[in-house]
């Protein structure tokens, strides 16, 4: 008889925690459905879900919030502040109850009770950023209240949607609608939503874009006509449309106040096999920063089978076998991730953060076109800088490796021995080509761009014949070549006091250079004619203001010390005396002299 009562005892206790089980399990049911109907925007559907959830468990204080919530966004405020009381009886160290309390009594006016609430609530948790953005709007409300402006404009004026498209959701609102999301990709569309949230006033010239109209649609909840479609068949239709819009100010006031009064539902922290899994995840990623990665993929092996839903696990599990090297298995779980994600439709993050996973480890494969091409998908999902920087390196990482792969001195020997055939012939555009291929395959060889150099010059390609010439003597300093090679490109470009330089530069690496000596004497006659008075008034015009064009002649123009300068070797001898002591400022009149800027006669 003992053993007949024990398992009676037994059994009835068994029974007890089967259907607790079940009613929370039917509870969890109502309450997901009535989340459900609130995102769709079915609030009195999400109403019906939450009482019933209330029906089985009237303990739980989320469902009374979520209700809560549900009956704000129906404007039924009264029965909004009436859950809210209860879900802070319920629980009242929860701040998020102190919210919809706030929110409520914002609904209905009563601004100061409204303001305590929020009070109440950033007691619990001063860092709540929903009790902090609740508080600023009522207590603004009640400025305004006490102002005497009008508070029923559901619009709020040009100050009012500015506030409203200020608001740091919208963006995200933007993203998560598919008519919307494309529009942050438009650089115009950007600026045109940025000068309306820093200019308000500015909106109204905007009301005629239809991108502006949808995006109002969004932030309130309600559909707003474009201009065009006002005028079309709206605002402006005979006798109906004259009856709907005397009820526009009512109808769009209720889903603003509405917007502003209901936040989202409230998730409850998941139970049964999705805690479950949630702790798995936990121990995955507590054993994956103790470095045990074999027990961390146990984890998360665990939490997938837990909650095949989430893929969070997976990219975790991603992350595990990346660390392990073993980037076959990494990849693969990347693709599991996004194909399951696609299925479930997750946010499009999370599908850009498995795109990302598995181009770095198609990075470590050495496989960097198909990294590239993942990085460039995942930027397609979700713009993230992280994975742009990872793009940029990958690029460059691929060209470097291609023009690495290209290199090969023998055949850049060949190239450059056929250009110089070619110069020979005179043939300089197919010399340059064959000169730039042997760059290519032996970018460290200094003459081929002294080469190429002189053929850009017999081109008159001025500008990269002196590019050529001047990365030559910067490569080998002391290869003479390249300095006639720059001297020459000066001279016939009129440039006469840089290629004086150029010569004489040269000249000190190699004072026996008839080439360069040549140069120096043609450069000098050059300069001594518009020293004596030779040259034309037009030509010596055009000489000065090519040389006003030189960095180093301007900053000598523009130094107040050498203007004074040049005044006194103008107008004051004992000074000018005094200064030609000074081999800095004689170097700097010598300067102007040869540019042609300063005369001697």
């Amino acid at each position: 008889r003992f053993c007949s009562r024990l398992f009676s005892k037994d059994h009835s206790s068994q029974r007890a925690r089967r259907s607790f089980n079940q009613g929370a399990t039917m509870a969890d049911e109502y309450k997901a459905q009535g989340n459900a109907a609130f995102s769709a925007g079915n609030f009195a559907e999400a109403v019906e879900h939450f009482t019933a959830a209330i029906g089985v468990d009237s303990a739980n204080h989320v469902f009374y919030s979520n209700r809560s919530a549900a009956h704000a966004a129906l404007e039924n405020f009264d029965a909004a502040l009436t859950d809210a009381d209860k879900t802070v009886e319920v629980k009242p160290d929860w701040a998020k109850g102190y919210s919809r309390k706030g929110a409520a009594l914002y609904g209905l006016q009563r601004f100061d009770d409204a303001i305590a609430a929020y009070e109440a609530g950033l007691a619990i948790d001063p860092a709540n950023d929903q009790l902090k953005s609740g508080l600023e709007d009522v207590t603004a409300a009640a400025q305004r209240a006490n102002s005497g402006a009008d508070g029923d404009d559901p619009m709020g004026g040009a100050g009012g949607i500015g506030s409203m498209l200020s608001s740091p959701e919208l963006y995200g609102k933007l993203a998560l609608d598919p008519t919307t999301r494309g529009y942050l990709a438009q650089p115009d569309f950007i600026a045109m939503l940025t000068d309306v949230q820093k200019h308000p006033d500015s909106f109204s010239k905007y009301m005629s874009d239809p991108r502006m109209m949808k995006v109002l649609t969004v932030a309130l909840g309600v559909s707003v006509m474009s201009g065009d479609d006002a005028m079309n068949g709206g605002l402006f239709n005979d006798k109906s449309g004259a009856e709907s819009t005397a009820d526009a100010p009512a109808a769009a006031a209720a889903p603003v106040r509405a917007k502003r009064a209901a936040a989202e539902v409230e998730v409850e922290e998941p139970t049964g096999p999705k805690a479950e899994a949630k702790k798995e995840k936990e121990l995955g990623n507590a054993a994956y920063k103790a470095k045990d990665l074999d027990a961390a993929l146990v984890h998360y092996n665990n939490a997938i089978a837990l909650d095949p839903d989430d893929i969070s696990y997976i990219t975790n599990k991603a992350a595990v076998n990346f660390e392990k090297q073993d980037f076959d298995a990494c990849i693969k779980n990347c693709d599991d991730a996004v194909e399951r994600g696609r299925e479930l439709r997750v946010d499009y993050k999370m599908v850009a953060r498995a795109m990302t996973r598995k181009g770095n480890a198609l990075v470590k494969q050495d496989k960097l076109e198909l990294a590239i091409e993942q990085y460039q998908k995942s930027l397609m999902e979700h713009r993230n800088a992280d994975t742009l920087t990872r793009l940029n390196n990958t690029e460059k990482t691929l060209k470097d490796k291609v023009l690495k792969a290209y290199l090969d001195p023998v055949k850049a020997e060949e190239a450059r021995t056929l250009g110089n055939e070619l110069f020979k012939d005179q043939k300089f555009p197919e010399a340059v080509e064959q000169y730039t291929e042997s760059i290519r395959r032996n970018p460290e060889d200094h003459k081929v761009y002294s080469n190429r150099a002189a053929c850009y010059t017999k081109l008159a390609a001025f500008y990269e014949a002196e590019k050529d010439a001047k990365t030559c003597i910067k490569m080998d300093p002391t290869f003479v070549k390249g300095y006639s090679r720059l001297g020459h490109v000066e001279f016939f470009t009129k440039q006469y006091d840089k290629a004086l330089e150029t010569y004489q530069a040269g000249l000190k690496v190699d004072p026996e250079n008839e080439e360069l000596k040549d140069g120096l004497r043609r450069t000098m006659g050059e300069i001594q004619k518009g020293n004596s008075g030779q040259l034309d008034e037009d030509e010596m015009k055009a000489r000065q203001a090519r040389a006003m064009q030189d960095p180093e002649i301007q900053c000598i123009m523009q130094d107040p010390i050498m203007r004074q300068v040049l005044d006194d070797f103008s107008n004051h001898p004992k000074a000018a005396a005094e200064h030609q002591k000074s081999p800095m400022i004689m170097a700097k009149i010598q300067k102007l002299i040869n540019a042609g800027i300063v005369q001697t006669r």
